[in-house]
């Protein structure tokens, strides 16, 4: 299996889950704080649909959690049990970065979520497939 083909690529290149060509969200930029909540409604590639229905992403928000709980923990392991850090300085730490992280914890949670139900299509199958229904 090529990289382009997997969840992965989809999800760290916030591109299309069908079609791995198109952009999820219209920029690239998640630092981009006027747009970093931008998605395309559709796929300018496949004509994915990306917004689903009202209350689609709500799943999203258990796959944030998720996140910032595992790196809560690598943040602790890595601060308290390597580094000998104590509680308030693992907090502040944490806070700050969590705060530095959330529009990149946004994405890949919603980026993950579509993920879950849309399955990638290789070109020679999207072919095949029209050509069925033709």
């Amino acid at each position: 299996m090529n990289y382009k083909e997997t969840k992965l690529y989809s999800v760290m290149g916030n591109k299309c889950p069908h079609c791995h060509q198109g952009n999820f969200f219209e920029i690239n930029n998640p630092y981009n704080l006027k747009k970093f909540s931008s998605m395309n409604s559709r796929c300018p590639v496949c004509n994915e649909d990306f917004r689903r229905e009202p209350g689609y992403y709500f799943g999203a928000t258990y796959v944030s959690y998720g996140l910032t709980v595992a790196f809560g923990i690598a943040l602790f392991v890595l601060l308290c049990g390597v580094f000998n850090f104590s509680a308030i300085p693992f907090l502040l730490i944490y806070s700050i970065l969590l705060i530095a992280l959330l529009p990149l914890f946004y994405r890949y949670a919603r980026l993950i979520w579509i993920n879950f139900f849309v399955n990638y299509k290789k070109e020679e199958e999207k072919k095949l497939s029209t050509e069925n229904h033709i």
